[in-house]
């Protein structure tokens, strides 16, 4: 009986950790699909709706990202799509007050939060634009966003010390790494 209570008490050292590991790459996991199938839906929705879309991330707060319609054009964006609070939902409600074209923006998503393990690491906020390309603004510039190079640009999450990557280029193709 000691020899079997033994043998279970190895296994179990050895099992638990890696189980623990395991769950946390998986958590992990979910939150970069997560992020992954909400720039998708980005590009998706800037393409049949002919309207260039951002995702914002850490925004409103750490930790949390949105869809966001452009509000203007890519190369004159208006003053309010810059504004602090761009991601407020009072403000900028979802779904919107109603479908006017001329009240923009309308195609605003929800605010979608990470698994609260989970954080942002390296991000930028990427622009898609109707004919299926990607954006991103160099620092400070508001306007007339250059498109992601061919290599593309990455967005990171980390948990626990783990990294998990989604690479974007310019194409408009995403990549979980």
């Amino acid at each position: 009986m000691l020899v079997v209570t033994a043998i279970v008490a190895v296994l179990a050292s050895v099992a638990i950790p890696t189980m623990l590991q395991a769950a946390e790459r998986m958590r992990l996991g979910q939150s970069t699909r997560e992020v992954e199938r909400e720039m998708q839906a980005a590009k998706q929705r800037a393409v049949a709706r002919q309207r260039a879309m951002r995702i914002r991330f850490n925004c409103p707060q750490p930790g949390q990202f949105r869809i966001v319609e452009l509000i203007g054009t890519p190369l004159a964006p208006a003053g309010d799509d810059s504004a602090p609070d761009r991601c407020s939902t009072v403000r900028f409600p979802y779904p919107a007050r109603d479908n006017d074209i001329v009240t923009r923006p309308n195609l605003d998503g929800p605010v979608r939060l990470l698994d609260p393990t989970v954080a942002f690491g390296a991000v930028e906020t990427l622009e898609f634009w109707p004919d299926g390309t990607v954006h991103h603004a160099p620092s400070g510039q508001l306007s007339n966003w250059p498109m992601v190079p061919p290599a593309g640009v990455a967005i990171t999450l980390t948990r626990s010390g783990t990294t998990s990557t989604l690479t974007v280029n310019g194409l408009g193709r995403i990549q979980v790494q």
